[in-house]
Order: structure tokens, then C-alpha cells, then sequence
């Protein structure tokens, strides 16, 4: 069994200002994915939503819930994350959310097949 996480990840709505919310946010996550994957975390899948265009989900798995806090405490506080595309994804961002769930491995490798990053 796996815990997964699924974070969905709801932007900001374009303004002048802001325009091409989802653009910079991709860009952006195509920065951010490579530096996560190489921090030891599971990345399985990356994507839009396909209920809504300013909507996106990330899907991490990991071993246990204290695996799933050591990683992700030691990658957030990193300086790879912090003076690297932090600041341009979190300016896309209006509202995030977590669900943690557990999954046998065969459920975590369909979901990893069905979402090629």
C-alpha cells in the first residue's frame, strides 16, 4: 500500500495584470516537478483538471505519513525550492488542497500510466 496525496491546485483568475494564470502555473510546475522528483519524492502524475480550466492536480505517493512529512518538510525549506520557482507558483495560485489517501501499488501504477508527465 501507498499513501497518496492528491493536491488540486485552483488558480487565480486572469486579470490584466495577470494574464495566462495557467500558462505561468505550468511553466512554472514544469520547473518545479524535476527539483521535487530529484528531492526522493514519488511524483506520479501531474495535470489539468478536467472539470475546470483553472484547476490542476499533483499526485505524490510515499511509504508512510512520516516519510510523506520528513520529505516534504526537508524539500519546502530547501533552497532549491524556496529561490527556485516557489514565488512564481505560489503568484498563480488562489487556493490549494490536500487528500491523503492509501492505494495498493497496481491502483498508484494505473494512475501513474494513465497521467504521463
Amino acid at each position: 500500500m501507498k499513501l497518496i496525496e492528491v493536491r488540486t491546485y485552483r488558480l487565480k483568475a486572469d486579470s490584466p495584470d495577470l494574464p495566462d494564470g495557467a500558462q505561468r502555473f505550468v511553466a512554472a510546475m514544469r520547473e518545479a516537478l524535476p527539483l521535487v522528483s530529484a528531492s526522493g519524492m514519488d511524483v506520479v502524475a501531474f495535470g489539468r483538471s478536467d472539470h475546470e480550466q483553472t484547476s490542476f492536480f499533483l499526485i505524490r505517493a510515499f511509504g508512510s505519513r512520516e516519510q510523506l512529512a520528513a520529505q516534504q518538510d526537508a524539500f519546502y525549506g530547501s533552497p532549491a525550492w524556496r529561490e527556485g520557482p516557489r514565488e512564481q507558483l505560489v503568484a498563480c495560485l488562489d487556493t490549494y488542497l490536500n487528500t491523503l489517501l492509501w492505494l495498493p501499488e497496481a491502483a498508484v501504477d494505473a494512475l501513474r500510466c494513465n497521467h504521463q508527465l
